[in-house]
């Protein structure tokens, strides 16, 4: 299995591939990681993993601006190979980015990504928080229980989304999407490459996972 970690500029690409080769070898899955910019390399790929952060716009500009980068990964997408955004990659899955401007995503979920409705509460959300899903709900929550914690720190989160794509909430203020899944296409919108153990297992579960 060849996974590969888009580097367009953005997000933790060594921390994300690393994480993923630990979590083959705790899954007994037999994969080459590569972190690439080079479409041909994506369409030589069987699982695709998107790292993010920083700004909406400024993700959304750093992949169009490599060419073929963007269209290769969707050819590969809808061939059926399975992606998986982390944090910013998981919000170019929505219709819009609302960060200091309007912004296009991919449209492959329903919503856009907004400012966090936290009154009361520190911006950005960072540190620790619990997950909340129906245990047996998806494949990637195998082996995790709710309440378990993961790692965030964003100021944006997915708004107006469909009931049927989030798979996992957590709580800062009210219900922040954490995890969203629409067929082959998943995102976490936490650090699971720094989530530690939950992290490993979800990257493990994601590995495993047939759409």
């Amino acid at each position: 299995m060849i996974v590969a970690v888009i580097d367009y500029g953005s997000g933790n690409l060594a921390s994300a591939a690393r994480g993923l080769e630990v979590a083959a070898l705790r899954a007994g899955i037999a994969a080459t990681v590569i972190v690439t910019d080079d479409p041909g390399a994506v369409a030589r790929a069987d699982r695709v993993v998107l790292p993010g952060q920083g700004a909406f716009a400024d993700c959304a500009h750093g992949l169009a601006a490599r060419p073929g980068l963007q269209a290769a990964i969707f050819e590969k997408i809808e061939a059926g190979a399975p992606y998986l955004g982390i944090c910013v990659g998981m919000q170019l899955m929505a219709e819009r980015g609302l960060e200091h401007q309007v912004t296009p995503g991919f449209g492959w979920i329903k919503g856009d990504i907004a400012r966090l409705e936290a009154p009361g509460l520190r911006l950005p959300h960072m540190g620790w928080n619990e997950l909340r899903f129906a245990v047996g709900g998806h494949a990637l929550l195998d082996g995790l229980c709710p309440g378990d914690h993961v790692y965030f720190v964003h100021s944006y989160a997915l708004s107006e989304g469909a009931d049927e794509d989030i798979i996992a909430t957590t709580d800062y203020g009210g219900a922040v999407p954490a995890m969203v899944v629409r067929g082959n296409r998943a995102g976490v919108q936490f650090h699971v490459e720094k989530s530690q153990d939950v992290g490993l297992r979800i990257l493990g579960n994601f590995l495993g996972w047939t759409p």
